[in-house]
């Protein structure tokens, strides 16, 4: 037991530090198998590799079709036509709402949010220097929009922070509906309201935009393709995922097809945009197959029965001690994805027991592991959020609380007002 947390606060650390999960995961799980009594290398060869094959086997087409889908959207134009269109429809008056729109929409429509932060912030910036506010609040409003209601809360979104756990409760992307709306709106207006009052705040204290100075990308919206038309391929994943209840890969595979055609004067350079989308799901797949390796040692040693029971014997509704667990090791691994894989894969067949037990639909198991997976997973070490400022130029002191507020606290209070729906019988 001691071993795992050991394990478990150098992972975290190492992360911290900017260390790649890749090789620092399977060092962290060489800790945890020598304290829990494993013999080293099967530990390695068999037992993390086990782990990290199964879910590359799993995820690996979603990762390499949403990157691909994802870069063909953005090469096109399509993504920045879309939020160049939402951002003016909404208007520089409320520039955080609009930018907080623009990357709701893309995320929803199943854009990878890393493609999001790079298409949205020439936006960002062209907005906030037009309504004058300062550009330490660009970071949190596109975490906001981004990395909270539209990646975890919102029925049927096909970010794979919702599809995960249909893997262990057979559930489908639209499981507890009234729980996801609901959190939904708590994210999306706690976070409007945080952010309008950080604007508030600075602006009292003189602070407003401030050019920086590398050059911006500037917008030119009559070189953009039209807004209908780049909103074609978002609105053919959402439709056939939830309407048609197409597989994710047929649906990425079909948005992907449909941004290609409408967008193929656009691509001059076809096969280099999918190469590089392919080349680039490489890295996040192995990046939390690392983790859930990491998560099939723990799970392999004798003392993991008594972090089990730990989480199991906390008293109560069982979703918070899912909540409690997910939250953990997102925070751990710094990624939703891969804390919510290891928690799932060590936890997800106990609760399905739990849920026959005491009568909590899976589709609540669903909603609150895919909600709290976007709770502590924003902690500083996050590589989401060391993109996102590094593409703003902007450094933790100048926008991290307001990314704590918006990507972690309130999404952990969300998660709160889920529990309570669930106990009440609203999923």
């Amino acid at each position: 037991m001691f071993g795992i947390i050991i394990g478990l606060a150098l992972l975290m650390f190492l992360a911290y530090k900017g260390m790649s999960i890749i090789w620092v995961a399977p060092i962290c799980a060489a800790i945890v198998a020598l304290t829990g009594g494993l013999e080293l290398l099967p530990s390695y060869t068999d037992t993390y590799m086990t782990g990290f094959v199964n879910f590359t086997k799993s995820w690996f087409p979603v990762f390499m079709l949403g990157a691909i889908f994802g870069k063909v959207m953005d090469e096109s134009g399509a993504a920045r036509s879309v939020a160049f269109w939402i951002t003016k429809l909404i208007g520089t008056k409320f520039a955080i709402a609009a930018v907080v729109a623009a990357c709701g929409i893309l995320t929803y429509g199943g854009v990878s949010l890393f493609v999001v932060v790079f298409a949205i912030y020439p936006l960002a910036v062209a907005l906030f220097r037009e309504a004058n506010i300062s550009r330490k609040l660009i970071p949190g409003t596109i975490a906001l929009g981004s990395f909270t209601f539209t990646m975890t809360a919102l029925p049927g979104t096909p970010q794979i922070q919702n599809l995960i756990p249909m893997q262990y409760f057979g559930t489908t992307p639209t499981a507890a509906p009234i729980i996801g709306v609901v959190g939904a709106i708590v994210m999306a207006g706690g976070g409007l309201l945080w952010m309008n009052y950080s604007q508030k705040k600075l602006t009292a204290a003189g602070e407003r935009f401030v050019e920086l100075d590398k050059k911006i990308e500037e917008v030119n919206e009559a070189s953009l393709p039209n807004p209908l038309l780049s909103a074609l391929p978002l609105l053919t994943v959402i439709i056939l995922l939830n309407l048609f209840k197409f597989n994710i890969i047929t649906s990425l595979i079909a948005g992907t097809l449909v941004g290609i055609a409408l967008g193929f004067n656009r691509l001059p350079k076809l096969i280099e945009t999918i190469n590089a989308g392919a080349a680039g799901s490489v890295l996040a797949i192995i990046n939390t197959s690392a983790a859930v390796g990491f998560g099939a040692v723990v799970r392999a040693v004798p003392g993991f029965q008594g972090l089990v029971n730990f989480v199991l014997s906390i008293e109560g509704n069982p979703l918070i001690s899912e909540a409690i667990a997910v939250n953990i090791l997102a925070g751990a691994t710094g990624s939703a994805s891969g804390g919510m894989g290891i928690a799932l894969e060590a936890l997800g067949a106990q609760y399905v027991e739990l849920a026959a037990q005491t009568g909590v639909p899976l589709e609540a198991f669903h909603r609150i592991a895919s909600m709290s997976s976007g709770g502590l997973d924003t902690l500083p070490h996050n590589g989401a959020v060391l993109t996102l400022l590094a593409v703003c130029a902007m450094t933790h002191k100048d926008s991290y609380k307001d990314i704590f507020m918006v990507g972690c606290f309130i999404p952990i209070i969300a998660v709160v007002v889920g529990i309570i729906l669930a106990s009440i019988g609203l999923i």
